[in-house]
């Protein structure tokens, strides 16, 4: 009697493997790309904390991140995953597609995260507030 596997039976475990491989890579990367996030997450929070003490010291807010006192990139550098802005009451973080941090993010799908002041509450996108 032969003892052993068959060439289909050891071909349907390659297979197999291979898409809970990709399985398992897909959700790996989703959830690393989501810790990424929390950088944009802080120093939203941070620009969000700054915005109200530059209000309270002028009288308005600023539309100039360089007045804040946030050390944020306004361009993608190596040391961050995304590039910050404010307009009026509007904090951007948009997602490096190039010279950022490696790994940058696809070309065909960045993504922003945004902070709004209005009527008197912050609100943001992407679970953020």
């Amino acid at each position: 009697m032969n003892r052993g596997f068959t060439l289909l039976e050891l071909i349907v475990v390659i297979i197999i493997i291979g898409i809970l491989g990709t399985l398992g890579f897909t959700q790996y990367a989703r959830v690393v790309e989501k810790g990424r996030t929390a950088e944009a997450k802080v120093l939203l929070g941070q620009i969000r904390s700054s915005q109200e003490a530059y209000r309270l010291e002028g009288g308005a807010y600023t539309t100039v991140i360089g007045d804040l006192a946030v050390e944020t990139p306004t361009t993608c550098t190596t040391t961050h995953y995304f590039q910050y802005s404010i307009t009026g009451t509007t904090g951007i973080a948009t997602r490096c597609t190039a010279s950022g941090k490696t790994p940058n993010q696809s070309t065909t799908t960045p993504y922003t995260i945004v902070l709004t002041y209005a009527s008197g509450t912050w609100s943001g996108s992407a679970g953020y507030y």
